[in-house]
């Protein structure tokens, strides 16, 4: 049986001889000459740069940061003004002081049970998460609901600029007299 030999990468990669490379580790920096190559005269630049400024990338980028910031906004609506409403509705009770402490003591307010360093379960605080998901979620609805309407008066009020062959039943353009696919004239 024949012995496997190391991959080896030539130190001169204009060496046309079979002979055998000096030792048995991977030369990189030969291997690698053609990607520094690419990258130094502006090849991969460019790519990447066409890369990041396509349209759905930087509407991503964009997405991204107006829903952290918008989060925020909810998260500070929902302990700063919804909650405390409820609260009082509710008979003064705060979410975010209902919790269960693991060990059976008693604990007069979450921050109490953390200094003294009790397992606590919050689910208080696990309830104003979900309040808070529930108001992003029905916000977000609400946009895209909106900007569905929006989009569905635009196409409404554009006027068509093609019709169908009655022939063939492709696509034509609306001032065409004869059809590009089947040749047929069209009235």
């Amino acid at each position: 049986m024949s012995e496997l030999k190391p991959f080896c990468i030539p130190t001169n990669l204009k060496q046309k001889s079979n002979k055998k490379f000096r030792g048995s580790h991977l030369f990189f920096r030969d291997s690698l000459t053609p990607l520094f190559r690419k990258v130094h005269n502006g090849f991969m630049w460019k790519e990447f740069k066409t890369f990041i400024m396509r349209g759905n990338v930087m509407d991503l980028a964009v997405g991204i940061i107006i829903g952290a910031a918008f989060t925020k906004i909810v998260s500070s609506f929902v302990s700063d003004v919804l909650m405390p409403v409820l609260s009082l509705g509710l008979g003064k009770l705060d979410f975010s002081n209902l919790f269960i402490v693991l060990n059976g003591e008693a604990y007069p307010t979450l921050d109490a049970a953390k200094k003294a360093g009790v397992a606590t379960l919050n689910y208080g605080l696990f309830l104003n998460a979900i309040i808070d998901f529930l108001i992003v979620s029905f916000a977000i609805f609400m946009i895209i609901k909106g900007l569905n309407r929006l989009k569905l008066a635009e196409a409404a009020k554009a006027p068509a600029d093609t019709k169908e062959c009655p022939e063939c039943l492709s696509v034509i353009p609306l001032k065409a007299r004869k059809c590009s696919h089947c040749g047929s004239l069209v009235s």
